[in-house]
C-alpha cells in the first residue's frame, strides 16, 4: 500500500483530483495491474444507516454495522472488488486475497482516524464449506466504492476506484465531487418507506423436518455419553409477510430499540439481505490489543424491579449457566493459548442486560506480539463455543449430523479490516434473512448437561421475539 503525504493532491478541487488519479494510471500503466484510488475525506455529521438507506438497491453488496452505545457506525456499498471462498483455508485464503489489492492500493486525503482510510469488509458462514438452501458464499471480503464512517464527532466519506490504464478518469472525479458534495451537506429529507409495523404474517413455518427439542435430546445425549461438553443447537423459521419487507427499516428499529448490540446488514446480488444484533464482539484488534469476550447464559428481563433483580440473581447462581459460561470463557482463553497469545479474563461473571434478555459475560484481553495476525486469530476463535459447543473439532460435524437447515450466516462472523491489520469481527446471532415478502428468523441455545428441551426451547422463542416485535408479529 503506498500512502501519498498530506501536501500531495488530491485537495477539495477537480484538477488536483486528477492530477491524482493521473498518477494512479500512470502506475496501472507501469505494472500492467489495476490500482486501486482510496481518497479519504472529512464530513460535517453523518449517518451510515440513513445513506445506506438512500442508496439501497436489493441487488447491490453492501455492508454495515453499527454499535449505537458506542457511537460508532460504518457503512458501505456497491463492491469494485470480490472475493468469494470455501473449506477449511477460507480465512487464510481472504487475507491472500486482501494482500494482493493492497499491493496495489494508493491511499490519500485526511488518514488520521482509526476509521479514516479504506475498509475491507467480510462475512463468513457458520460452516467451512457450502451449504444446500444457502445463497452466501462461506467466506467473503469485498472493497467497497463507497464508504461512510461516524465515531463520536468524526465524520468520513471514502471513495474507492480501480484505476486501469484506459479508465476515464475526468468522469470519475466528476462523480466523487458529486458524491463528497453530497455527503458534505446529506440531505436527509427524503421520505422513508412506510413503518414495518403495518406488516402483518400471513403464514409460519419451521424448517426442516426435524424438531427442535427432540435435537436438544440428541445432544443430551452425545453429552451424557462425553463425547461433548457443549453444544448449540439452532432454529429456522420462514415466515411470509402481507407486503415486501424493508429491511434497512426493519433493521433501524431494532437498533433503536437495541442500543446496546451492534446492528448489521448484509446483502447479496439474489436481492437477499441479512440483517440482526448481536451482543457478542468475536475480535477486536487494534494495534498491539487484542479483545474479545464469553457471552452464554440466558435470563429473562422481569415486569418489576424485583422481578428483574430475581431473574439476574438466579442467572449468576445457576450451575448450569455458569458452568455453560466456563466453557466458553476457558475455551477461548485455551485456544488463544495455543497460538501462543496469553489472555486475561475479568475476575468477576458480570452481566450484559439487554431490554428483552440478560445473559452471563466476561471480557477477555491480551496484548499481541508482532508475529500475531488478525485472521489467525479469527479462524482459531471461530466459531465460538457460545455458538457451536466444545470441543471444537466435534462440533461442526454434530451440527450437521442434528440440523437439517442451512444456518448460513446465521451464527457466522462479520465485519471489517483495516490495510494496517487492526479491524472488528462479530457473532452473527439474533438475525434474519429477507428477499420480497419473505424472512427466514434464527435463533439458537447452548446445550449442557441439566438442560431441559422444553426450557431451552422457550429461550429460543424469547430470542425470536426481538426480530418478531419489529416485525409487527
Amino acid at each position: 500500500m503506498e500512502i501519498l503525504p498530506e501536501s500531495s493532491p488530491p485537495r477539495r478541487d477537480r484538477a488536483s483530483l486528477i492530477a491524482f488519479l493521473q498518477y494512479c494510471q500512470g502506475k496501472a500503466k507501469e505494472l500492467q495491474q489495476t490500482q486501486y484510488a482510496s481518497i479519504s475525506l472529512r464530513v460535517g455529521h453523518i449517518s451510515p444507516l440513513a445513506v445506506l438507506q438512500s442508496i439501497f438497491e436489493p441487488q447491490a453488496s453492501h455492508f454495515y454495522i453499527e454499535n449505537p452505545s458506542d457511537s460508532e457506525a460504518i457503512a458501505g456499498a456497491e463492491a469494485i472488488w470480490m472475493k468469494s471462498f470455501s473449506g477449511e483455508s477460507r480465512f487464510e485464503e481472504t487475507q491472500k486475497a486482501i494482500d494482493e489489492v493492497l499491493e496495489n492500493l494508493i491511499c490519500i486525503g485526511d488518514l488520521d482516524h482509526r476509521l479514516a482510510g479504506p475498509k475491507f469488509f467480510f462475512f463468513h458462514t457458520f460452516q467451512d464449506d457450502p451449504e444446500e438452501g444457502s445463497n452466501f458464499a462461506p467466506g467473503t471480503v469485498f472493497l467497497p466504492r463507497w464508504q461512510v464512517t461516524a465515531q463520536g464527532s468524526d465524520y468520513f466519506a471514502i471513495a474507492n476506484l480501480p484505476i486501469t490504464e484506459d479508465s476515464p478518469l475526468e468522469f470519475m472525479v466528476d462523480k466523487v465531487l458529486a458524491a463528497h458534495g453530497k455527503f458534505k451537506l446529506f440531505d436527509y429529507s427524503k421520505p422513508l418507506e412506510a413503518d414495518l409495523t403495518e406488516c402483518s404474517i400471513t403464514t409460519q413455518a419451521e424448517v426442516g423436518t426435524k424438531s427442535f427439542e427432540g435435537n436438544v435430546e440428541e445432544a443430551l445425549g452425545f453429552i451424557a455419553a462425553g463425547e461433548l461438553d457443549k453444544l448449540v443447537i439452532s432454529r429456522a423459521i420462514d415466515f411470509e409477510l402481507t407486503k415486501e419487507a424493508a429491511p434497512l427499516d426493519w433493521l433501524n428499529q431494532l437498533r433503536e430499540k437495541y442500543r446496546e448490540c451492534y446492528s448489521f446488514s448484509i446483502s447479496n446480488e439474489q436481492s437477499e439481505s441479512f440483517i440482526g444484533l448481536t451482543p457478542e464482539l468475536l475480535l477486536r484488534v487494534e494495534g498491539s490489543r487484542l479483545q474479545t469476550e464469553a457471552l452464554a447464559g440466558s435470563a429473562p428481563r422481569g415486569t418489576s424491579a424485583g422481578e428483574d433483580a430475581q431473574f439476574a440473581a438466579k442467572l449468576l447462581s445457576s450451575e448450569k449457566d455458569l458452568r455453560e459460561h466456563q466453557f466458553v470463557a476457558e475455551s477461548i482463553r485455551r485456544r488463544l493459548s495455543e497460538m501462543g497469545i496469553e489472555a486475561s479474563l475479568d475476575s468477576r461473571t458480570c452481566l450484559r442486560v439487554l431490554p428483552n434478555v440478560q445473559h452471563l459475560c466476561c471480557r477477555i484481553e491480551a496484548k499481541l506480539e508482532a508475529k500475531a495476525h488478525f485472521w489467525q486469530i479469527l479462524r482459531t476463535l471461530h466459531p465460538t463455543p457460545a455458538v457451536g459447543g466444545t470441543p471444537k473439532e466435534k462440533v461442526l460435524p454434530t451440527i450437521s449430523e442434528l440440523e437439517d437447515h442451512p444456518r448460513g450466516l446465521y451464527s457466522g462472523t462479520l465485519g471489517w479490516i483495516s490495510p494496517h491489520g487492526n479491524g472488528q469481527a462479530v457473532v452473527a446471532i439474533r438475525s434474519g434473512l429477507v428477499k420480497g415478502k419473505k424472512v427466514r428468523l434464527y435463533a439458537g441455545a447452548g446445550i449442557v448437561e441439566g438442560s431441559q428441551p422444553e426450557l431451552e426451547k422457550r429461550e429460543t422463542d424469547l430470542k425470536l421475539k426481538v426480530l418478531l416485535e419489529a416485525l409487527g408479529g
